[in-house]
């Protein structure tokens, strides 16, 4: 079976690594992203819509039908911003996002991508951890065939996929030194390309694991 996906947030470096195992699996037949700006690539499997503002999805909701699966991967960092535009950001637009999707996708296998140290249980005292765990519960509770939290920690970035900014590259040559210890021995780390291999192989449903933290990513992509 081929298998039509939706991804969100290419733009995003992890994310693009993701994309483009997706480009390459013969598994993928169609994929359409969504983003506010463009990726700028062609590729004969790749279409791409452009969306300012993520709150009005019902612009493009006709345009969503006929998808095997969404690779939601779009997020902001709880650093800079009030609990409320994180809450808006991450648990509103994510929830009403899945919401249109399964309404014109029924049966269909919606993977959020999410974060280590999420709290399943909203109880904790980190406001970031709370509001991911709200938003995976609440994804969980919905009529998807199956949904998967993916929770990767530190991931090394693969396939030419480099950060734009001096200072980021600077962080990323120092863990590459230790990447290895960190995956291995640890197991705190993984790389854009197992995400992707790893997202691949769960649009079945048949993975019985829900939530994938850096180790299963890990074992399900080799």
């Amino acid at each position: 079976m081929k298998y039509k996906i939706i991804i969100t947030g290419s733009t995003g470096m992890v994310v693009r690594g993701v994309l483009l195992e997706c480009l390459d699996h013969e598994k993928i037949e169609k994929i359409l992203i969504i983003n506010r700006r463009s990726l700028k690539m062609e590729h004969p499997k790749l279409s791409e819509i452009l969306l300012e503002d993520f709150h009005k999805i019902e612009v493009i909701e006709s345009k969503l039908k006929g998808y095997d699966a969404c690779f939601f991967c779009l997020g902001v960092s709880s650093i800079g911003i009030s609990k409320s535009e994180y809450e808006k950001t991450t648990y509103d637009l994510t929830i009403h996002f899945s919401e249109v999707f399964l309404k014109r996708n029924s049966r269909s296998i919606f993977t959020y991508f999410s974060g280590a140290g999420t709290d399943s249980t909203e109880k904790g005292k980190v406001h970031w951890t709370k509001i991911k765990g709200k938003t995976e519960n609440k994804i969980s509770e919905m009529p998807f065939k199956v949904s998967y939290m993916f929770r990767p920690g530190y991931i090394h970035l693969y396939r030419g996929v480099a950060p734009k900014v001096l200072w980021m590259n600077i962080l990323y040559l120092f863990f590459g030194m230790i990447y290895q210890v960190l995956k291995y021995f640890l197991g705190t780390a993984t790389n854009s390309i197992n995400v992707g291999r790893a997202m691949i192989p769960c649009l079945n449903g048949e993975y019985e694991n829900n939530i994938l933290n850096n180790k299963k990513i890990n074992l399900l992509a080799d």
